[in-house]
């Protein structure tokens, strides 16, 4: 689940009750659906390495 958090946003994975990943700046529109949609982990994956790749 992707919550907006002071700076951006983050996502907050329910299972291990913790944040997961980076904080992102800019809402990432694809990857917020995809987690808070189908859950697609190799979706999920792809579109966390595309964003990362971006902020380089």
């Amino acid at each position: 689940m992707a919550r907006g958090v002071d700076g951006g946003y983050r996502i907050w994975d329910n299972r291990a009750r913790r944040w997961w990943g980076e904080l992102y700046e800019l809402c990432p529109d694809e990857l917020i659906n995809e987690l808070n949609g189908a859950r697609n982990y190799a979706k999920i994956t792809a579109l966390l390495r595309a964003y990362r790749a971006q902020k380089r």
